[in-house]
């Protein structure tokens, strides 16, 4: 079940309500797509949604999470951007600026792919 980037472009290009566009990640066995609420040029986000779709299954999951930030010298202000995280119970599930996906229970790794970033 393969899907183009153009494909998923012209299904997510509503964007979400606070006018930030989602943005699709496309790794070998996922689609994962990230919606942030909060209103354009926020530096932290709270309220960011994520719907990963696995291209082999189909199966869909849909969490909520926030931005994650490297923290400046003060150790409070949030400086560089990283990705976003979003937890269902015990299981973490990053997606990182760099394209990658990566899904962990406690020390196990679930889930380690790299993906590219749909226009």
């Amino acid at each position: 079940m393969k899907t183009s980037c153009h494909l998923v472009a012209a299904a997510v290009l509503v964007g979400t309500a606070a006018g930030v566009p989602a943005q699709t990640l496309l790794t070998p066995g996922y689609r994962v797509t990230i919606e942030p609420r909060c209103p354009e040029g926020e530096v932290g986000c709270a309220e960011v949604g994520y719907r990963g779709v696995s291209r082999r299954s189909g199966r869909a999951i849909r969490l909520e999470g926030h931005t994650l930030h490297t923290r400046c010298a003060d150790g409070v202000t949030p400086c560089r951007f990283l990705g976003w995280e979003f937890r269902n119970r015990d299981t973490v599930y990053r997606v990182l600026e760099s394209g990658e996906l990566r899904v962990t229970r406690g020390e196990q790794v679930l889930v380690q792919e790299q993906g590219v970033w749909c226009p």
